[in-house]
């Protein structure tokens, strides 16, 4: 929990500030990445290896449903379902950091995921994805704008 908030106080504050400077949408984007790779990604995996126990991570859900489906699939077969989480969080770190148009995927990837943990998860992890979400959003924005500023000119011919 240290490491995942460690990453995420700069990747808000970059998010915060993506739109008006170069260096912010860059340490958002950093930020973004690593939360999704090691804060994620890495910290699933130490745990699926370590053999920690999933049950009981949805009984906060604020969704009678939730909890009880989560029990029902995912400790039957943790190395599935978190390992599928494993590699997404991964590929949508990995996207983020990687600049371009694999950024703005693996931005929308992490809200749509944010967006989950935020609704159907503990009254924590909603506030918390509130104040992901409020970073990655104009982090997403600032980078579909530098986009569309670096995109060369449309090619104009002159009549002959």
């Amino acid at each position: 929990m240290i490491v995942f908030f460690i990453l995420a106080v700069p990747a808000v504050i970059g998010g915060l500030f993506a739109g008006v400077n170069l260096w912010a949408r860059l340490v958002g984007r950093i930020g973004m990445g690593l939360v999704m790779l090691l804060g994620g990604a890495a910290v699933n995996a130490s745990f699926l290896a370590s053999g920690a126990d999933y049950a009981t991570f949805a009984n906060d859900a604020k969704f009678a449903w939730v909890t009880h489906l989560w029990r029902e699939v995912v400790p039957a077969k943790p190395l599935l379902w978190i390992g599928l989480l494993v590699v997404f969080q991964a590929l949508m770190g990995i996207m983020i950091l990687s600049g371009g148009w694999p950024t703005r995927i693996g931005l929308i990837g992490a809200i749509l995921f944010h967006g989950v943990l935020g609704v159907f998860f503990s009254w924590f992890l909603t506030a918390y994805a509130a104040v992901v979400l409020v970073a990655i959003v104009p982090l997403l924005r600032a980078e579909w704008r530098a986009e569309a500023h670096a995109a060369p000119p449309p090619i104009r011919h002159r009549p002959a």
